[in-house]
């Protein structure tokens, strides 16, 4: 993460704690059904991941720096990194992107345009990892907006118990 999107400074962080969501069972808040079940939308899956960083990096306030941008981009050519896009009307509403890796996906960053639609794309998430078998969604911190699907905090030396158990998984994203 860099401190800014004016940061030259990428730097690597590794907390005590860190939030995930536990497959099978994660929580799809009653009042974000109604948006899901609506379907006026398309969800699509890496379809265009840069456009995706590039959204997610539009904030006034932002770690999203274009050394890390670059970077992403490079991970995108190598396939770690992938998006979750929602469309209303064939226009972007709203996504996310990570990196996946074997078992694990490291959610980076979310957002939205449209109400709802980023939430649409992390239940389409967690939906695809659970349905494909992987062991690890990683947000690496609590946030309000990811409160309401159920994630939870694990010690450190859990965490590293859980990843290298979704590294011993031969599972793609796409």
């Amino acid at each position: 993460m860099a401190e800014s999107k004016e940061s030259d400074k990428i730097d690597w962080y590794l907390p005590d704690v860190r939030t995930i969501i536990k497959f099978p069972h994660f929580n799809i808040p009653r009042s974000l059904k109604k948006y899901i079940n609506a379907g006026d939308y398309e969800v699509r899956f890496s379809y265009d991941p840069e456009r995706v960083i590039h959204l997610c990096a539009e904030r006034e306030s932002t770690w999203i720096a274009p050394k890390l941008v670059e970077a992403y981009k490079n991970l995108i050519e190598l396939g770690f990194l992938h998006s979750v896009e929602v469309y209303r009307d064939n226009e972007i509403a709203g996504g996310l992107y990570g990196i996946s890796i074997r078992g694990a996906f490291f959610g980076e960053s979310m957002f939205t345009i449209i109400p709802q639609s980023s939430k649409i794309a992390l239940v389409q998430l967690m939906t695809r990892l659970r349905d494909r078998g992987f062991v690890l969604l990683d947000f690496q911190y609590i946030t309000d907006h990811l409160a309401m699907f159920g994630p939870v905090q694990i010690p450190l030396e859990e965490y590293k118990q859980l990843l290298a158990d979704a590294y011993k998984k031969d599972i793609s994203f796409i």
